[in-house]
């Protein structure tokens, strides 16, 4: 499997492109290619967290004006949202979030720019393919766009577009055609991804890289590849088939009732949905999982506590995400001995899961723990997630799931494992591999600021929702107070939403500090590894060349090869390299570092 890396025939030089057009718009270069997702994603997530901030000023000031943005978006209403303007909002919401922000900055950008690098390869087995896969991504990206001005209004049937809401019949006009048709479109681009990926892990790891040397972040991302390759299929037949029911008069989810005609139902619409939802939500957690796996050994100084442990719990959710999609759906009337099985087998998720919190509080425990921002949101995402984990525990089981579902509490769930620790375990990834990318670290101080500001508001906000869904308030409601139980969750709603206010305000920070450090900041000839590590992207310059390595590496250790007194002995420092020969002992005294 490696021996033709050795001779090179897979992996030939290439000669970087001269014209803009092969350099920047249609580069077959993974880096680039990165890079381009990066900043679609980064825009698409700010976007997203302000449909967020406008559903947050709904429930803490329902019927006022939206201040700015009421202006500029709501002309027509005098700024107000309206229950159509909300559906849209919370629709738009969900569906950017999910598919169009954390999955190209997750997946698009670390995969590309990590796997080649982190495995020893030159580049994507498929560099074609690559390309190909983000101008798909960018083709949905313009479907979204023109949802937003579609006849009759934008889409309105929800982030999961169930129907018959997303028929014809629920909601007409061409918006919520051309959002289903953005989902399709990037589901294919997906797909494309994990073919690429996985392959490139398989065939082209450099000399010595097997696969229990491989860092815990290809794994993540290998894992989630072959979630992508198996399960956005599935997503991709029902947002087909919809397309097909709106479009051509089709009939394969609206009841026979409705027609009078032997027809279809609703209900097989989810089935297909949560087959892939599911693992859609370890498909955005195991890139997450792994990069914090990796941090924490990197900045703990020690190598990551039973790290095959770590990988086969990874397996583990891999597998059993396949085969709990169910507890979605107890409330659809399905057989309650089927909503058992699925109830056991979700709730057996959760061993692996906690095997993996273990071990990264294992390998916390007395370590020499460096608190840079990479780590610092590292720790932050490990709490969030468990914090959602735990809550999850009461979804996975059918009765406190007939009291809490459709609730605000399932939201809360949902964001804190989902949403929080992806997005928090980005800014890790990002931070920790910005003087990479682009040659210069981010600015520390106000990095930490960022992170204080995410970790802190964005655990109040989805613990208001928490609690406001314990208390009994339903999700999707435009005006929650119009239920006289609920007017006394205005208080928790407002506070709620100061907290999403503020955390909005702390993006904006990491805003200034990225623009500020892309263009105002010059390079300044940094070391090609300041953060000490000893993972194969950083035995090269930052940024690497347009080929990555000279020579493929031959790698001779696992990716945590820290607090070796051999190699402080013999190096003066307390790491080596992946493909590092360490030297022979030196007689009378200690090697210095750098010698």
């Amino acid at each position: 499997m490696t021996a033709h890396n050795e001779t090179g025939e897979l992996q030939p030089i290439h000669h970087e492109p001269t014209s803009f057009f092969l350099k920047y718009l249609w580069s077959t270069d993974h880096k680039m290619i990165a890079k381009q997702f990066m900043w679609a994603g980064l825009v698409f997530l700010l976007i997203g967290g302000t449909l967020a901030m406008m559903i947050r000023w709904q429930w803490a000031f329902p019927g006022a004006p939206v201040p700015i943005l009421g202006s500029i978006l709501l002309r027509g209403s005098g700024g107000v949202i309206g229950p159509a303007q909300y559906m849209t909002i919370f629709t738009t919401h969900g569906l950017i979030m999910i598919f169009f922000a954390i999955t190209p900055l997750l997946i698009g950008m670390f995969g590309n720019f990590l796997i080649p690098l982190q495995i020893g390869a030159r580049d994507m087995a498929f560099p074609w393919l690559n390309a190909l896969s983000f101008w798909m991504y960018a083709l949905s990206l313009v479907l979204v766009i023109a949802s937003l001005f579609g006849n009759l209004g934008p889409a309105g049937a929800g982030w999961t577009t169930y129907p018959p809401l997303s028929t014809n019949l629920g909601t007409p006009g061409s918006g919520q055609t051309l959002m289903v048709a953005a989902v399709f479109v990037t589901g294919v681009g997906s797909i494309m991804g994990g073919v690429n990926y996985v392959t490139t892990i398989i065939r082209l790891r450099a000399p010595g890289m097997d696969y229990f040397r491989m860092p815990l972040t290809i794994w993540g991302l290998f894992l989630t590849a072959i979630l992508n390759v198996l399960f956005v299929p599935v997503l991709g037949s029902a947002a087909f088939l919809l397309l097909l029911d709106r479009m051509f008069g089709t009939q394969f989810f609206i009841a026979g009732s409705v027609t009078g005609a032997p027809a279809g139902d609703p209900i097989m619409f989810q089935h297909l949905f949560w087959i892939f939802g599911h693992p859609e939500v370890y498909i955005l957690i195991l890139p997450a999982w792994g990069i914090i796996g990796d941090l924490f050994s990197f900045f703990s100084r020690k190598p990551a506590n039973f790290y095959r442990g770590t990988v086969g719990a990874m397996i583990a959710v891999t597998v059993l995400s396949a085969v709990v999609y169910g507890h979605h759906m107890f409330q659809t009337g399905m057989s309650p001995m089927l909503g058992k099985s699925f109830m056991v087998l979700t709730l057996i998720i959760s061993i692996p899961s906690v095997m993996l919190v273990l071990n990264w509080l294992r390998t916390l425990w007395g370590g020499s723990i460096r608190l840079t921002v990479p780590m610092l949101f590292a720790l932050g995402t490990m709490f969030v997630f468990g914090v959602g984990g735990l809550t999850g525990l009461y979804l996975g089981a059918v009765v406190p799931d007939i009291y809490l579902h459709d609730t605000m509490f399932v939201v809360g769930h949902f964001h804190f494992t989902m949403a929080a620790a992806s997005f928090l375990a980005t800014f890790a990834g990002l931070y920790f591999w910005f003087p990479k990318m682009f040659g210069k670290r981010l600015n520390d101080t106000l990095g930490k600021i960022h992170f204080w500001m995410s970790s802190v508001f964005i655990t109040l906000v989805f613990g208001g929702q928490l609690l406001a869904g314990y208390a009994g308030q339903s999700r999707r409601l435009y005006d929650p107070y119009q239920y006289s139980f609920l007017t006394r969750l205005h208080g928790l709603n407002r506070w709620t939403s100061y907290a999403a206010f503020l955390l909005l305000l702390g993006q904006f920070v990491f805003i200034f500090n990225f623009f500020r450090t892309m263009f105002f900041v010059k390079a300044s000839g940094m070391e090609a590894n300041p953060w000490q590590v000893s993972t194969l992207e950083w035995a090269i310059p930052s940024p690497p060349p347009y080929h990555n390595f000279d020579t493929i590496p031959i790698v001779v250790r696992g990716p945590h090869e820290f607090a070796n007194p051999v190699v402080l002995e013999r190096l003066g420092r307390d790491w080596i390299g992946q493909a590092e020969e360490l030297p022979e002992a030196m007689p009378g005294s200690a090697r210095k570092a750098g010698t």
